[in-house]
């Protein structure tokens, strides 16, 4: 019987991997009883000490109420670790047909009704539900590394999962004190894969044609806009640049942009329908804020970043 999210206490994890571990730490600092189970002969000594080294971080974040190392359980069977399970979260090595088997076998195994959702970072949950007898409570759950620190999980049925558990999976992991991104639809690599991938793509072009260093693409990271990206994502970033206009200036004014070699990527048209989209879609992640009020944010997210990691520029005679 599948409990509420927030009566669920006991959480099985299979793969105990960096992060099959990292998953163990994070349930483990929200005061869940955690179950785990991985093949590997040395899997309870690695995982018992990535929780630890994990520890100190998750202190400092704040425990909650009962969190403890000692709930944590590794079983000598994957039967055994699912038999009591409130949700299970499956970690395991991204290969399709044992994706496919150990879903399989995890369904077999879990009690009825239980959710199980898998932290693939790619794959499809229509490709890996195929062998399962009840595929309507298999689900994607897709953390970042490492689930204990980076709080979002993106949340996506396969074609034969159930509505309702997609949506209890959602709200168990708002529970479990993750930020969730509910899909709509599947998508291979799911949303901020993709976005990490095409960044990715471009820094190995650039490395590879001698027309960036590593150090260069980096910098021009973590000193240009990861500071904004940190608490602004690229949509409403790339709104303020059309001033009080928004993005539909932005728009007007860079869009021919969308045509220029700043890319290997090719640029969508820029149609009525996705002109409208961009410009809706800004608004309502304004949710009500003016572009002065997004403009006073951003510049104090950015003072706080930069004096929270030590970077705030000091006066000429302090910095000589």
């Amino acid at each position: 019987m599948r409990p509420t999210p927030e009566d669920a206490t006991r959480v099985t994890c299979v793969g105990a991997g960096v992060i099959g571990g990292g998953w163990v730490a994070h349930f483990l600092a929200r005061g869940y009883d955690v179950t785990a189970w991985d093949p590997a002969p040395d899997a309870e000594e690695k995982l018992r000490r990535l929780v630890d080294a994990a520890w100190p971080a998750l202190i400092r974040l704040g425990l909650a109420d009962g969190a403890a190392r000692d709930r944590l359980t590794v079983a000598p069977t994957l039967e055994d670790a699912c038999a009591q399970a409130h949700f299970v979260q499956e970690s395991a090595p991204e290969k399709l047909e044992l994706k496919r088997d150990l879903l399989a076998r995890l369904d077999a195994a879990a009690p009825e009704g239980v959710v199980i959702a898998s932290s693939t970072s790619g794959y499809p949950m229509t490709e890996m539900q195929t062998g399962a007898e009840n595929p309507g409570r298999l689900l994607v759950g897709h953390p970042f590394n490492p689930p204990y620190l980076i709080p979002l999980v993106e949340v996506v049925g396969g074609e034969r999962t159930e509505a309702d558990a997609v949506a209890w999976a959602s709200r168990f992991y708002e529970v479990a004190g993750k930020s969730v991104i509910t899909m709509d639809r599947e998508l291979p690599g799911f949303i901020a894969n993709r976005l990490q991938e095409a960044l990715w793509r471009e820094a190995l072009h650039m490395v590879a044609n001698g027309e960036a260093t590593v150090e260069e693409i980096d910098d021009s990271i973590t000193e240009g806009p990861g500071l904004r990206w940190a608490f602004m994502g690229p949509c409403l970033t790339f709104a303020l640049a059309g001033g009080e206009g928004g993005m539909a200036h932005m728009l007007d004014h860079f869009g021919p942009s969308l045509k220029s070699p700043w890319t290997r990527l090719e640029a969508p048209e820029l149609d009525r329908a996705l002109y409208d989209g961009m410009v809706e879609g800004c608004e309502r992640a304004a949710n009500g804020r003016s572009i002065a009020d997004l403009v006073a944010e951003r510049d104090q997210g950015v003072i706080d970043i930069l004096r929270a990691t030590g970077r705030l520029p000091g006066r000429r005679e302090e910095r000589k």
